[in-house]
Protein backbone atom coordinates (compact mmCIF):
# COMPACT_ATOMS: atom_id res chain seq x y z
CA UNK A 1 0.00 0.00 0.00
CA UNK A 2 1.29 3.53 -0.96
CA UNK A 3 1.56 6.28 2.11
CA UNK A 4 2.52 9.56 1.46
CA UNK A 5 6.41 10.24 2.26
CA UNK A 6 7.19 11.83 5.13
CA UNK A 7 10.59 13.87 4.51
CA UNK A 8 13.57 14.78 6.34
CA UNK A 9 16.50 17.32 5.45
CA UNK A 10 20.15 16.75 5.93
CA UNK A 11 23.11 18.33 4.64
CA UNK A 12 26.12 16.30 4.45
CA UNK A 13 29.20 17.47 7.13
CA UNK A 14 32.87 16.66 6.17
CA UNK A 15 32.51 13.89 9.03
CA UNK A 16 30.27 12.20 7.12
CA UNK A 17 32.05 11.71 4.26
CA UNK A 18 35.67 9.52 3.76
CA UNK A 19 38.87 11.20 2.05
CA UNK A 20 37.63 11.48 -1.11
CA UNK A 21 34.43 13.46 -0.10
CA UNK A 22 32.08 10.59 -0.50
CA UNK A 23 29.40 9.30 2.15
CA UNK A 24 30.49 6.67 4.25
CA UNK A 25 28.72 3.78 3.14
CA UNK A 26 27.55 3.17 7.54
CA UNK A 27 26.26 6.56 7.48
CA UNK A 28 23.05 6.68 5.22
CA UNK A 29 22.12 4.38 7.92
CA UNK A 30 22.31 7.09 10.51
CA UNK A 31 20.43 9.36 8.15
CA UNK A 32 17.46 7.13 8.05
CA UNK A 33 17.54 6.55 11.79
CA UNK A 34 16.91 10.48 12.35
CA UNK A 35 14.45 10.69 9.68
CA UNK A 36 12.64 7.69 11.47
CA UNK A 37 12.96 9.37 14.80
CA UNK A 38 11.38 13.03 13.10
CA UNK A 39 8.83 10.49 11.81
CA UNK A 40 8.03 9.79 15.11
CA UNK A 41 8.24 12.60 16.78
CA UNK A 42 5.93 14.38 14.33
CA UNK A 43 3.07 11.73 14.61
CA UNK A 44 3.23 13.20 18.70
CA UNK A 45 5.57 10.60 19.58
CA UNK A 46 8.85 11.57 21.25
CA UNK A 47 11.80 8.85 22.29
CA UNK A 48 11.17 9.73 25.86
CA UNK A 49 6.96 9.12 25.94
CA UNK A 50 7.41 6.09 24.38
CA UNK A 51 10.03 4.85 26.90
CA UNK A 52 8.21 6.93 29.96
CA UNK A 53 4.35 6.19 29.09
CA UNK A 54 4.41 3.33 26.98
CA UNK A 55 7.76 1.24 28.38
CA UNK A 56 8.65 0.51 24.85
CA UNK A 57 11.26 1.52 22.18
CA UNK A 58 11.57 0.72 18.33
CA UNK A 59 14.93 -0.90 17.55
CA UNK A 60 15.60 -1.95 13.79
CA UNK A 61 15.37 -5.49 13.00
CA UNK A 62 16.30 -5.92 9.49
CA UNK A 63 17.54 -3.33 7.16
CA UNK A 64 18.34 -3.69 3.50
CA UNK A 65 20.04 -1.08 1.86
CA UNK A 66 20.59 -0.75 -2.19
CA UNK A 67 23.64 1.95 -3.13
CA UNK A 68 22.75 3.78 -6.58
CA UNK A 69 24.82 6.76 -6.36
CA UNK A 70 27.02 8.75 -3.87
CA UNK A 71 26.52 11.61 -2.02
CA UNK A 72 29.20 14.50 -1.39
CA UNK A 73 30.32 16.77 0.94
CA UNK A 74 27.83 19.50 1.44
CA UNK A 75 25.18 18.17 -0.73
CA UNK A 76 21.36 18.67 0.55
CA UNK A 77 19.47 15.59 1.00
CA UNK A 78 16.07 14.45 1.58
CA UNK A 79 15.49 11.91 3.79
CA UNK A 80 12.18 9.73 3.24
CA UNK A 81 10.22 7.33 5.15
CA UNK A 82 7.38 5.39 3.85
CA UNK A 83 5.48 3.32 6.28
CA UNK A 84 4.30 -0.03 4.06
CA UNK A 85 3.56 -2.32 6.52
CA UNK A 86 2.42 -2.62 10.31
CA UNK A 87 1.68 -5.37 11.86
CA UNK A 88 1.73 -6.99 15.60
CA UNK A 89 5.14 -5.65 17.45
CA UNK A 90 6.72 -4.57 13.51
CA UNK A 91 6.89 -1.47 11.37
CA UNK A 92 8.17 -1.92 7.77
CA UNK A 93 9.35 1.21 6.15
CA UNK A 94 10.55 1.76 3.15
CA UNK A 95 13.21 4.90 2.69
CA UNK A 96 15.30 6.72 -0.18
CA UNK A 97 18.68 8.92 0.61
CA UNK A 98 17.49 11.78 -2.00
CA UNK A 99 19.58 14.55 -3.97
CA UNK A 100 16.64 16.74 -5.28
CA UNK A 101 15.12 13.93 -7.28
CA UNK A 102 17.30 11.42 -7.70
CA UNK A 103 17.56 8.50 -5.64
CA UNK A 104 21.19 7.53 -4.10
CA UNK A 105 20.21 4.80 -1.70
CA UNK A 106 17.17 2.53 -1.37
CA UNK A 107 16.18 0.56 1.98
CA UNK A 108 13.79 -0.99 3.58
CA UNK A 109 13.55 -1.41 7.22
CA UNK A 110 11.85 -3.07 9.29
CA UNK A 111 11.30 -1.84 13.06
CA UNK A 112 10.64 -3.83 16.09
CA UNK A 113 9.22 -2.95 19.16
CA UNK A 114 10.73 -4.05 22.51
CA UNK A 115 9.50 -3.64 25.78
CA UNK A 116 12.28 -1.30 27.78
CA UNK A 117 12.70 -3.94 30.82
CA UNK A 118 12.70 -7.12 29.07
CA UNK A 119 14.13 -6.17 25.54
CA UNK A 120 11.18 -8.69 23.83
CA UNK A 121 8.36 -7.94 21.11
CA UNK A 122 5.31 -6.43 22.29
CA UNK A 123 2.65 -5.35 20.67
CA UNK A 124 2.88 -1.68 19.25
CA UNK A 125 0.45 0.54 21.67
CA UNK A 126 -3.42 1.12 20.49
CA UNK A 127 -2.74 5.08 19.81
CA UNK A 128 0.52 5.05 17.85
CA UNK A 129 -1.19 1.95 15.40
CA UNK A 130 -4.43 4.07 15.58
CA UNK A 131 -2.04 7.41 14.58
CA UNK A 132 -0.07 5.61 12.14
CA UNK A 133 -3.79 4.77 10.27
CA UNK A 134 -4.93 8.37 10.49
CA UNK A 135 -1.53 9.86 8.83
CA UNK A 136 -1.27 7.53 6.64
CA UNK A 137 -3.16 4.94 3.92
CA UNK A 138 -0.97 2.04 5.36
CA UNK A 139 -3.79 0.02 6.88
CA UNK A 140 -2.25 -2.36 10.33
CA UNK A 141 -2.74 -6.20 9.69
Amino acid sequence: MKATNFIWPVRVYYEDTDAGGVVYYANYLKFMERARTEWLRVLGFEQTTLLNDYGIKFVVRTAALEYLRPALFNDCLKITVQPTEVHGSLIETAQAVMRRTEILVKGKIQIACLNTRSFKPVRIPPPIIEQLARTSKTKPA
